[in-house]
């Protein structure tokens, strides 16, 4: 039996109950293929910051430290000047998760505006305007920096091409280097530079703006999208619109020697505790988890056993157009992890 440690953040609002549903799909996951995970329960986010003035303690920190990974709910950052980065920024930050991997498709008996997308988001995770650099000049001035580095993008786009030479060959840099020419014009650079050794893919380049106006007409012609920081994170969750939205959106944070999973959506408050939250995205981040850790088999089969649930179009949260609570899907999705041959 393999073991591995996976620390986990429940997160704040649905977290909890998207990470139970998790849970489940863990113990089929360990059942059918003899892993065992020893769980590291980790306290970050708002109720954290409720107890301890800190969204993410040093003690939290080095819980997470000993385990192999990380699978985090969400958590709910604070706004306003002043207060804390968020538990994701930080946590990226700290163990140096530079990349960003967001897979966008569309699912079986999923109502989407286009068929035929499947798009992996690869996004730059530690610079850019998310480096939380602000200052205050004057009362009438605030300044943000944007920070991008010859290392931080090269080692994003080298991410970006292997990924693309594993799918279609075909890989699109959206920047804006007209306007930013030094911040996009060094991604530009660094991407056709790296480019070269990648002549199997196919590298093309495209003006954000213009990149986001062609999504929303033809997504079916892009495989490989590689953004900075900002860009990333909102035309991901456009693409996510695309397909049905974002109950079905995984995330992984992948650095050298550690990662961490999570759904993309936020922690939806308003339908906190009521049972009836989308648990896919946060599986199929777990998903994406069994595939970093070299459990590929495993990995497929939790993918393949929610694609089989949709398929069937019988137990879906209510956002899909169903009725079915939380745990009730997770568990027909542990079930199909259990009738699938491997």
């Amino acid at each position: 039996m393999k073991n591995y440690k996976i620390s986990i953040i429940k997160g704040d609002g649905i977290g909890p109950e998207v990470i139970s549903a998790t849970e489940r799909i863990i113990e089929a996951v360990e059942e059918k293929f003899s892993l065992n995970f020893e769980k590291i329960f980790v306290e970050a986010g708002l109720e954290a910051y409720k107890k301890y003035g800190t969204n993410l303690p040093d003690f939290s920190l080095e819980k997470i430290k000993q385990s192999d990974c990380l699978l985090k709910g969400p958590t709910t950052s604070l706004e306003g000047e002043g207060t804390e980065l968020g538990v994701p920024v930080k946590i990226r930050k700290y163990f140096d998760l530079y990349a960003n991997l967001r897979p966008l498709k569309n699912f079986p008996h999923i109502k989407s505006i286009f068929n035929g997308v499947d798009i992996l988001i690869v996004r730059e995770n530690t610079e850019g305007m998310y480096s939380g650099l602000e200052y205050k000049l004057s009362e009438e001035v605030n300044v943000g920096l944007r920070v991008a580095t010859k290392t931080g993008a090269q080692r994003i786009m080298k991410v970006a091409f292997e990924n693309a030479r594993e799918r279609k060959k075909k890989i699109t840099l959206g920047h804006k280097s007209n306007v930013l020419k030094m911040t996009d014009g060094l991604y530009k650079d660094v991407f056709e530079s790296v480019s070269k050794s990648f002549p199997d893919v196919e590298a093309r380049e495209e003006h954000i703006d213009a990149l986001a106006m062609k999504l929303v007409m033809e997504p079916q012609n892009y495989d490989v999208i590689v953004l900075e920081n900002l860009y990333g994170d909102i035309i991901s969750d456009l693409v996510a619109g695309l397909v049905g939205g974002l109950g079905i959106a995984p995330s992984a944070n992948i650095g050298e020697n550690f990662a961490m999973f999570e759904p993309i959506h936020g922690s939806a408050p308003d339908i906190a505790g009521k049972n009836i939250a989308n648990p896919i995205a946060s599986i199929l981040s777990f998903s994406m988890c069994l595939n970093w850790i070299g459990e590929k088999d495993a990995s497929r089969t939790v993918e393949n056993a929610v694609i089989n649930l949709l398929k069937k179009g019988e137990k879906l949260t209510v956002d899909l157009g169903g009725n079915s609570s939380t745990q009730e899907v997770s568990e027909s999705i542990a079930k199909e992890i259990a009738s699938i041959s491997v």
